[in-house]
């Protein structure tokens, strides 16, 4: 289930897979234009190369800050160009003192 309240568009924040390390990610919340998705959804890229998928695994995200509102694009080429940059922007965002404490707060420690 989707947050009640938060906005469509792209925003940057931590998460964990299992209970495993925690992650630099960004997510998209929304429709996915580009792709004409009927279900509002939320995708989330984490930053991090892992070695073999991790479907049906448990993922916990923290949100932490905005970075645009969600658009179309004419080409998957503008795409794959668009998340480049988000992926730099939440690096850049999530690096800062105020955010990269959150990486170590305990909600990553709390098994459900």
């Amino acid at each position: 289930m989707l947050p009640n309240g938060l906005s469509n568009g792209i925003y940057y924040g931590f998460c964990q897979v299992n209970y495993g390390p925690v992650h630099k990610m960004v997510v998209s919340i929304g429709w996915n234009p580009f792709y004409k998705n009927e279900k509002r959804s939320m995708e989330t890229h984490i930053i991090q190369q892992f070695d073999k998928d991790f479907y049906g695994s448990n993922l916990k995200t923290m949100t932490i800050g905005f970075i645009r509102d969600e658009k179309n694009f004419a080409n998957v080429d503008e795409l794959i160009e668009a998340i480049k940059s988000d992926i730099v922007t939440a690096e850049r965002q999530l690096d800062l003192e105020h955010n990269s404490i959150l990486k170590d707060h305990n909600f990553f420690s709390i098994k459900r």
